[in-house]
């Protein structure tokens, strides 16, 4: 390994036809594309519920919690990206700092991510939708939601295609519906509870729910795992630095900024909803997952629960859009450093998209939501609860990433140890660990959607082992067919970027 090798992560890249379209969009739209791809909506509708079952009234705590690692990863991303701005994030990053293997690993784990959880999106947005519309018979009718699944994915697939401009004018409308929507349920929920005409059995809200100690070790472990789920998706936003104006920087910011904004968002949402809807209900109905916010949204708005209904509908259908940006940008990072084929590697000549790759995401995506659909319902939840395994892993690899590409300039000042080194290996300890607790979780069976056993083990187990599995044998079978990607070597970050020498 060449220790000084500063450029070699770039040594292999192949003459584009085309690139990325430039400073296409700016900082706040990058903001916005990182807040919508953790669809904040659907996130808050399908964990708050469980949450609660686990550790009751102190759900605001738990989510409070699961925030610091978020924040600290979110760092390294800032961090990261300031001296490397390739779209690949995560593949780049590692690849510089670690080698090959582990970089194309921790490439093929965000990939999978968006395959796993587009389909789940556009069903939940077409399921809302229609519930917004009164439309409940074809809601609950599988054949319709699926075919308008299919069509929704497509719609915005090519949306993704036709350009980020476009996508970033889209996710504005999204989330100012989105955002507008949430508040009134809460600040509708919070003067019910305070005026008693909570039908639910509401509870005064108080600061020690906030405590995420209140309920116990146990209980915290377990809603830590959910907590990081609603999180998950805010470096979409960072995947577009080649396309954001003062790529170094504003990408970086947008994903720390996104975090922010959703501790607040999902605080005001998780105080309004325990303190309207009370624990025994919520702990009830956990298993319904984002259907408790169909039926909390008629009791606390009456008439306009189609409000509620339809900020679920758009945080679904924003993140069914940005969650395939980082799916996408990752495949074409990977196609152009010669670690996937080629032909990945294309740019629109016209919209300046990775448009390949970007359709290649969404077929996939579209064949394993219909596959496991074919198998049961609950298969598709399963691989949903699959995915905190790969979040996991590639937010922690990162988060070693950042330490070790600087580790050279850690002991110059505190900033750097603490921000750029401590910092980032602290929030990759406490995400390796929920690794390690959910791989445990999930190899009882009966700790899955429909409490059924694949091989002994949780169905969400096998898929996450089976994804692993498919990815090693994939990156072999690539390294035989094209080694030239496996010729790059580690570095260590240019010291001018470190102190700002350079652009």
């Amino acid at each position: 390994m060449d220790d000084g090798d500063h450029g070699a992560a770039g040594s292999t890249l192949p003459e584009a036809d085309a690139s990325l379209k430039a400073n296409a969009i700016g900082f706040l739209d990058a903001l916005v594309i990182g807040l919508n791809s953790t669809s904040p909506a659907y996130s808050l509708a399908a964990v708050l519920g469980p949450i609660v079952a686990l550790v009751g009234v102190y759900a605001p705590g738990v989510m409070l919690a699961s925030f610091v690692p978020m924040l600290l990863i979110a760092a390294a991303f800032y961090y990261l990206n300031k001296v490397d701005q390739d779209c690949g994030t995560t593949f780049s990053w590692v690849t510089r700092a670690m080698g090959p293997w582990a970089g194309w690993l921790g490439g093929w784990a965000i990939t999978m991510t968006g395959v796993l959880v587009i389909g789940s999106l556009a069903d939940v947005a077409v399921h809302f939708g229609l519930l917004a519309a009164g439309l409940d018979g074809l809601a609950a009718n599988q054949l319709v939601r699926q075919g308008l699944s299919v069509l929704v994915i497509l719609a915005m697939t090519a949306v993704c295609v036709i350009g980020t401009e476009m996508s970033a004018r889209l996710q504005d409308v999204l989330i100012l519906a989105q955002v507008f929507f949430l508040l009134a349920f809460a600040v509708v929920a919070i003067y019910r509870v305070y005026a008693g005409t909570s039908t639910l059995g509401g509870i005064p809200p108080s600061l020690s729910w906030l405590n995420p100690f209140g309920a116990g070790g146990a209980a915290l472990t377990g809603g830590l795992l959910l907590g990081v789920f609603i999180y998950w998706g805010w470096e979409s936003a960072v995947n577009l630095t080649e396309e954001v104006e003062d790529s170094a920087t504003a990408p970086g910011k947008a994903g720390i900024w996104s975090t922010i904004v959703l501790l607040v968002t999902y605080l005001s949402v998780g105080y309004a909803v325990v303190a309207y809807a009370g624990t025994q209900f919520l702990a009830e109905n956990a298993g319904e997952e984002e259907a408790v916010f169909a039926v909390l949204a008629h009791e606390v708005m009456g008439g306009w629960d189609w409000m509620v209904l339809l900020a679920v509908c758009t945080s679904a259908l924003a993140s069914t859009q940005t969650t395939i940006i980082p799916a996408s940008r990752t495949a074409l990072s990977m196609a152009r450093r010669h670690a996937l084929p080629p032909h990945l590697a294309h740019i629109h000549p016209r919209f300046r998209t990775p448009d390949v790759s970007t359709w290649w995401v969404a077929a996939i995506a579209i064949a394993w939501y219909l596959a496991v659909n074919q198998i049961s319902e609950n298969a598709l939840l399963d691989s949903l609860t699959a995915l905190s395994l790969l979040i996991a892993f590639y937010y922690a690899l990162t988060g070693v990433a950042c330490a070790v590409y600087y580790r050279r300039h850690l002991l110059e000042n505190a900033h750097n140890f603490l921000l750029i080194g401590l910092g980032p290996l602290v929030g990759a300890g406490l995400l390796t660990w929920l690794l390690v607790e959910s791989v445990g979780d999930m190899s009882n069976p009966a700790n899955s959607a429909g409490g059924v056993s694949w091989f002994g083990l949780g169905p969400p187990l096998v898929i996450g082992i089976g994804i692993a599995v498919v990815g090693v044998l994939l990156m072999c079978f690539w390294r035989v067919r094209d080694g030239r990607f496996w010729q790059e070597r580690r570095g260590v970050v240019d010291p001018a970027l470190v102190r700002g020498r350079k652009s």
